[in-house]
């Protein structure tokens, strides 16, 4: 595996372009990001589970029905959330005026809305992004969609490698955003995601399944689960690879390994900016009982405010931990748990293991800080990945619209 510049239009058959149409406030910043495939694409996606879903979410479910897309329309600074029908209409506009733009059927587009909930869309201004976004395609416009579908990220995400599956070169690529309103029950904010692998939809949804699981569903910067959450890959076959039509051998575990290798990218940077975060902090939860009890523990550290703002003032207060994996409904023995930062231990046996402060605080300072809890209670092992609380996360979100 080799890792390459280039995010999204690394990929073989695959344009994108970023764009300011006047959508957000902000003078000259990009809010429109238009990713679109030399022809129809094998599509699959992960979509939030908030029972408060925003329209484009629902375009996006009707439209990946037949596991086919030829283009990703987004815009920032506007959720399109809680907007009744008239928000429902605005997304499948856009839908229509990408689809005009591009001579394609409004049906190969996906839609995708990110900023404030509950206002509706500037319909003109968007249309207007939409014709600008189209005539800037280019090879090389994956940085800009990047920044284009940012809201309060400090900056863009991107990520590309190159991988060999049965002889053959074949690439992936991704762009991520998301800062706040961080907890996915199913992926991120937003994120999307290209290949040129030939691969079936059946087998391509099974594989981000397995990715999102593992990545995007163990990010949370501040427990909120989004209204817009969107995790979306499009496959050009445009590689020479032999077509990977089952979940299962070794193409397809290729396929996987690069796949997660650019979604962990992404959600480390997703974590690491997190709103007003200064550094990012990974929960290694070893030795559970099963899956459910590993993300549980691993889960109710990585939210814990108390354990979040000891990180930032680099306390080594383990009893925040502790505090936090005993509220987290997983089975295991207090008195059977260790406590490492790094690889230094600061809890033997559920007590104090005589650790030196000075060295704590000084691990406690690094970035990434990594917390491992051994419950020594099984054979089952997780990551997940957050960030610390600054002062900056209240003055961000006391600010988020006026």
């Amino acid at each position: 595996m080799k890792q390459i510049d280039g995010g999204i239009t690394a990929v073989l058959g695959v344009r994108a372009a970023g764009v300011h149409a006047g959508i957000k406030a902000a003078a000259a910043a990009k809010d429109v990001a238009l990713i679109v495939t030399d022809t129809p694409a094998i599509a699959a996606g992960v979509l939030t589970k908030n029972s408060v879903t925003a329209a484009p979410v629902l375009v996006c479910r009707e439209h990946l029905s037949d596991g086919h897309a030829q283009a990703v329309i987004v815009n920032s600074g506007n959720a399109n959330a809680c907007t009744g029908e008239v928000g429902m209409a605005n997304a499948q506009r856009m839908a229509a005026a990408t689809a005009e733009q591009l001579g394609i059927d409004a049906n190969l587009v996906l839609v995708s809305s990110t900023g404030v909930i509950g206002q509706q869309l500037p319909m003109d201004t968007v249309e207007n992004g939409i014709q600008a976004a189209a005539n800037a395609l280019s090879t090389e416009g994956g940085s800009d969609a990047a920044e284009a579908i940012m809201t309060t990220d400090t900056h863009p995400k991107s990520v590309a490698v190159e991988i060999e599956i049965g002889g053959a070169s074949v690439r992936i690529g991704g762009i991520a955003k998301g800062s706040g309103m961080i907890a996915p029950d199913m992926a991120t904010m937003l994120s999307y995601l290209t290949t040129d692998a030939k691969i079936n939809a059946e087998t391509l949804q099974m594989a981000l399944n397995r990715v999102v699981d593992n990545t995007y569903n163990l990010l949370t910067v501040d427990t909120d689960r989004s209204t817009n959450d969107t995790v979306l890959i499009l496959a050009t076959g445009h590689a020479d690879n032999a077509e990977i039509a089952a979940a299962d051998g070794s193409d397809y575990e290729a396929f996987c390994e690069g796949l997660l290798f650019v979604c962990t990218e992404l959600v480390k940077m997703l974590a690491r900016d997190g709103e007003g975060a200064t550094k990012l902090v990974e929960v290694v939860v070893t030795r559970a009982k099963n899956r459910d009890d590993a993300e549980k523990a691993a889960r109710a550290v990585a939210e814990s405010p108390l354990v979040k703002t000891a990180v930032f003032a680099n306390d080594a207060n383990w009893g925040r931990i502790m505090m936090a994996i005993g509220k987290s409904g997983a089975e295991f023995d207090p008195y059977q748990v260790d406590v490492y930062l790094a690889d230094y231990q600061l809890v033997k046996d559920g007590m104090d293991a005589g650790y030196d402060e000075d060295k704590a605080t000084a691990l406690f300072a690094q970035d990434p800080v990594r917390i491992t809890i051994d419950l020594r209670a099984g054979d089952t092992e997780i990551t997940m990945w957050t960030c610390d609380y600054s002062y900056d996360y209240i003055r961000i979100n006391a600010d988020y619209r006026t």
